[in-house]
């Protein structure tokens, strides 16, 4: 679980600083799946583009650390819009995923986790 989880942090942060085309705002890396929550800023393209373009700069990375080559994700993702009043709810499920899996009893004891320094952990 620690390599998959250091592979997806940097290949979500490199991908981020690199294109500079989105707001993350928390991630959960679970050992079956990722959850993150990301905002399209101003201007660019739909949010399938860029989340597109994320998951083949992730497979890239992590097949290059594990030495190996070929799909990584599976084709299907399960992307949601968030609708108006409902953020803080939906940061609250995905950084209480663990919880939820009972893998731990609080979702700051899951070392798997990211939430932007923007929002207060307390909140959550």
């Amino acid at each position: 679980m620690a390599a998959a989880e250091g592979i997806c942090r940097s290949g979500i942060r490199g991908h981020r600083h690199q294109n500079n085309e989105y707001d993350l705002l928390c991630f959960c890396i679970m050992p079956n799946h990722v959850h993150q929550l990301v905002v399209n800023t101003p201007g660019d393209r739909p949010i399938y583009d860029t989340l597109g373009q994320l998951k083949s700069f992730t497979a890239k990375q992590a097949n290059k650390r594990l030495g190996r080559s070929g799909h990584f994700w599976q084709s299907e993702s399960f992307d949601h819009v968030v609708r108006a009043g409902k953020l803080q709810q939906t940061i609250s499920y995905i950084l209480k995923n663990p919880v939820a899996a009972g893998l731990v009893d609080h979702w700051r004891n899951w070392p798997y986790t990211w939430l932007n320094p923007r929002f207060d952990p307390a909140d959550f």
